[in-house]
């Protein structure tokens, strides 16, 4: 019984010693989670390669553009609905070093059913030529023109321009930049012109005409306008940025871009 109670005594001692020692931070591995302040779990990565940085990137939104001033057109408009009118309006063209490019087509509403371009829409920085091509046709002037290596022209999304012109006649476009590419040299997420022009010049350009019809026998002022602008408007935007205008930086439209998580499972 004695020998049972010393064994005992000296077990309790030792259970009380070991309860009473004091661990440093360094005696014990780290966890490999943490929680944070919120109590999320935050997995921490071995792999430092793995981790993203937030991009950032100027991108305006439907509420903010519709917020802004309406842009105005300011520059001459000659409409050419003849084909003899054609040749000089080019040659009046061919003294620009830029041009502006886009095109219009008549609406359908009936499912199924398509139409041609029916407005070609050529401008240098102060005049905007409005081709009527259901009236004159796609002549050889402007086929040469828009296939003209040396002669610089500005557009946006143009392949789908080029993908109905083509309807008309085969097109092999030369000396075009489109602005959905260039401007992500300057951090511009958005694609559209109306909202490249508003994040550049905080003018929002209307868009009422665009479902108008282009091939009534008078193009209305508001039509020739709208027409007009979307031209020149890709010369006013490929100026400012070219020429260094533009910091992305002190843009009021940049904002933090998360990164999309990358699937890591195997296909």
């Amino acid at each position: 019984m004695t020998d049972f109670l010393s064994f005992y005594s000296k077990l309790i001692e030792k259970i009380s010693n070991f309860a009473s020692r004091k661990f440093h931070h360094n005696d014990c591995p780290v966890p490999a989670h943490h929680h944070n302040q919120e109590g999320v779990i935050n997995l921490r990565k071995c792999d430092m390669n793995s981790e993203k940085t937030i991009e950032t990137k100027v991108t305006i939104s439907k509420q903010q553009l519709a917020q802004l001033p309406a842009a105005q057109f300011e520059g001459d408009i000659c409409v050419v609905d003849k084909t003899a009118d054609i040749s000089p309006a080019v040659a009046m063209l061919r003294e620009s070093d830029v041009i502006g490019f886009d095109t219009e087509t008549r609406p359908s509403f009936k499912k199924g059913q398509t139409n041609t371009v029916s407005l070609l829409q050529l401008s240098t920085r102060n005049k905007c030529f409005l081709f009527r091509l259901n009236l004159t046709g796609l002549t050889q002037p402007l086929i040469d023109i828009l296939q003209d290596p040396d002669l610089l022209k500005i557009g946006v999304s143009i392949h789908d321009d080029f993908h109905n012109l083509n309807k008309i006649t085969n097109l092999t476009p030369e000396g075009f930049i489109d602005l959905q590419n260039y401007v992500k040299n300057y951090k511009i997420a958005d694609n559209s012109l109306s909202r490249i022009y508003a994040i550049i010049f905080g003018q929002r350009i209307s868009k009422g005409q665009r479902l108008t019809n282009w091939e009534a026998e008078t193009l209305t002022p508001s039509q020739q306008c709208y027409a007009a602008l979307d031209a020149m408007a890709c010369i006013n935007i490929y100026d400012h940025l070219s020429s260094g205008k533009f910091n992305p930086e002190a843009s009021p439209y940049l904002m933090e871009i998360l990164p999309e998580p990358q699937d890591n499972a195997e296909s």
